[in-house]
């Protein structure tokens, strides 16, 4: 089997989800929208022959980043007062409506994964030369140490100006 159909399946999965995070009106289902976007970019990844590239995908961006996400979304109180707070019959179907749409496209991601490794050689399954982590390290600490450097102080200063925008006043 080719490698470019479920590529372009995953693609499509994250084209889909990537839409639902910026139209969708509850900031808590964009985020988990968000997830499933990113780990269908890094299945993309995986598919081209880049299975280093897509770990770290998940790691820092569906892991660290999301946190991140999460955590400012809490801060700021923008869940919206639209959600029941309690369970019962609504609270049920809210969950269920905000878990539902994720969970199928990221099964959907899992299957096809679990099915191209079962059924593919692992030759055949990197289109193009697989980038290994020292080559990564060598370039990151090498030539683009400014940029990684001038990214983490802008990551550090978006976090304190956060956390200043969101902290109540003394005075009132």
């Amino acid at each position: 089997m080719s490698v470019e159909v479920p590529f372009y399946f995953a693609a499509t999965i994250a084209i889909i989800a990537s839409l639902r995070v910026v139209t969708g009106s509850n900031a808590i289902h964009a985020l988990l929208y968000l997830v499933v976007s990113l780990l269908a970019v890094a299945v993309c990844f995986y598919f081209i022959g880049a299975p280093f590239a897509a770990g770290l995908e998940v790691i820092v961006y569906a892991g660290a980043i999301l946190v991140l996400f999460v955590f400012a979304v809490m801060m700021f109180d923008l869940q919206g007062d639209d959600e029941p707070k309690h369970f019962g019959r609504e609270g049920n179907s809210a969950w269920f409506s905000a878990w539902f749409g994720p969970s199928i496209l990221a099964l959907l991601l899992l299957f096809e994964l679990v099915y191209i490794i079962v059924v593919s050689d692992s030759k055949q399954l990197y289109v193009s030369n697989i980038v290994e982590a020292k080559q990564v390290g060598i370039l990151l600490y090498g030539p683009y140490l400014l940029a990684v450097e001038i990214a983490s102080f802008l990551l550090l200063a978006g976090l304190v100006a956060g956390y200043h925008f969101a902290k109540p006043d003394a005075g009132s």
